[in-house]
C-alpha cells in the first residue's frame, strides 16, 4: 500500500514490497520516471528535484483527472486535493525552470497586491498585462461591473490584504487606516506572538465576492515560526490552473514568506502548497492543432532553483520596489505558450 504523505516524498513500508517490486509500483501508480526518485535508509522515496511534483500532478491530471466543463466554454481535466512543498533556505527560490517564467510578473504583481491596490493600469503602465483581460470593458459587464472603470478589477487581492472589512467604493478612492491591514498584523504577530496559531491572511470575502472581477484563487495562506527563528508559509488555493497560474503562486508567496521574514528578523524556510480543484484546462492539453502543451513540459528535465536576495535593506512593508530583489542563476527552459483562459 502507498502512502501519500506529500508530493515531496513517499512513505512505503519496506516490509511489504520486495526489492523489485517497489520500482515497479511506484511507477505505475505515481506516473513517475525512475530518475525522479531516491529511497532513503528509512523507506521514503525522495523526488531528486521539488519540480518534480509540479510535473507529477500534471502527469497525474492527464491520466486520471476528471473531464469537467465549468462554464458554456471552459473545459478541463481536474483532480482535488494535491499538495507539495519547496524549500526556501539558504536563498533558495522555486522559480519554475521547466519553462521560463516572467520573473518581472511575479514581482510587480506581488508588490500591487502588497500596496492594497487594485487598478490593472497600475500593472500595464510596467508592462505588465496578466490582468489585463480581466480588467476590460466586456469582461467587468460580463460579471455585473458595469459601474466600474475600465481597470477597477473591484475589491480583489490587494484590497482584502491591506484593508479587509472596509466598503469599497473604486479603485481611485483613498483607503488610509480602513478595514483590517492583515499584512500589518501578521508582521506584528510574527515579531510578538510567533507561536500563535493565528498568523493567518485571508484573501476570501464572502460580502465583497460579486464585487470582484474574480473571485480570489489563492484564498488563505497561515504562517508558521519553527524552531531556530525559521519561517514557513501554507497556501490553500481552492482552484489552481497547474500549467499557468500555479508556478505564479508558488513563485509569489514564495517570495511573500521571504518579504516577511526580512520584516521580522526570521529566515525563511518552506513554502507549503495544498490545492483543492488542481485542473489542466482542454486547450492546454489538447491544443486545436493537436498539442499538448502540459505532456511537452513533462518530458523536460528540471534544472537548479536560483536563488533570490533582497539588494536593500527594508524596514517597512510599503518601501520594497521591484529592484530590491535579485534572482540569480536562473536556468531554465523555453518558455511555452499558454492561452489564459478568461
Amino acid at each position: 500500500m502507498l502512502i501519500f504523505c506529500d508530493m515531496r516524498f513517499i512513505c512505503i513500508s519496506p516490509c511489504l514490497f520486495g526489492e523489485m517490486l517497489l520500482p515497479l509500483l511506484l511507477l505505475q501508480q505515481c506516473l513517475c520516471s525512475r530518475e525522479w526518485f531516491s529511497v532513503d535508509d528509512h523507506g521514503e522515496l525522495l523526488f531528486k528535484h521539488e519540480e518534480y511534483q509540479y510535473l507529477l500532478m500534471i502527469k497525474k491530471i492527464l491520466k486520471k483527472g476528471e473531464v469537467r466543463r465549468n462554464s458554456k466554454t471552459s473545459i478541463t481535466k481536474s483532480i482535488f486535493g494535491t499538495t507539495a512543498r519547496y524549500s526556501l533556505e539558504n536563498n533558495a527560490f522555486p522559480l519554475l525552470t521547466t519553462k521560463k517564467m516572467a520573473k518581472k510578473a511575479i514581482i510587480e504583481e506581488l508588490l500591487w497586491f502588497l500596496r492594497g491596490k487594485t487598478d490593472e493600469r497600475l500593472l500595464s503602465e510596467k508592462n505588465v498585462f496578466i490582468w489585463k483581460e480581466n480588467a476590460s470593458r466586456t469582461f467587468l459587464d460580463s460579471r455585473g461591473l458595469n459601474k466600474n472603470r475600465v481597470g477597477d478589477l473591484g475589491p480583489v487581492y490587494g484590497f482584502q490584504w491591506r484593508h479587509f472589512g472596509a466598503a469599497y467604493t473604486n479603485c481611485d478612492a483613498n483607503y488610509a487606516g480602513k478595514g483590517v491591514d492583515q499584512i500589518k498584523e501578521i508582521i506584528e504577530m510574527i515579531k510578538n506572538d510567533k507561536n500563535s496559531r493565528r498568523i493567518l491572511l485571508s484573501a476570501w470575502n464572502p460580502v465583497d465576492l460579486k464585487k470582484m472581477a474574480l473571485p480570489p484563487c489563492h484564498v488563505l495562506a497561515q504562517f508558521y515560526v519553527s524552531e531556530g527563528d525559521k519561517l514557513s508559509c501554507c497556501l490553500y488555493q481552492r482552484s489552481g490552473d497547474i500549467c499557468l497560474g500555479v508556478p505564479f503562486n508558488i513563485a509569489s508567496y514564495s517570495l511573500l514568506t521571504i518579504i516577511i521574514a526580512h520584516l521580522t528578523g526570521t529566515r525563511p524556510k518552506e513554502l507549503f502548497h495544498v490545492i483543492g480543484d488542481t485542473h489542466i484546462y482542454q486547450n492546454h492539453y489538447h491544443a486545436e492543432d493537436g498539442t499538448n502543451t502540459a505532456q511537452e513540459q513533462t518530458r523536460r528535465e528540471p534544472m537548479p532553483f536560483p536563488k533570490l536576495r533582497i539588494k536593500t535593506e527594508r524596514k517597512n512593508i510599503d518601501e520594497f520596489q521591484a529592484d530590491d530583489f535579485e534572482i540569480v542563476d536562473y536556468k531554465h527552459h523555453p518558455a511555452l505558450k499558454y492561452d489564459l483562459i478568461v
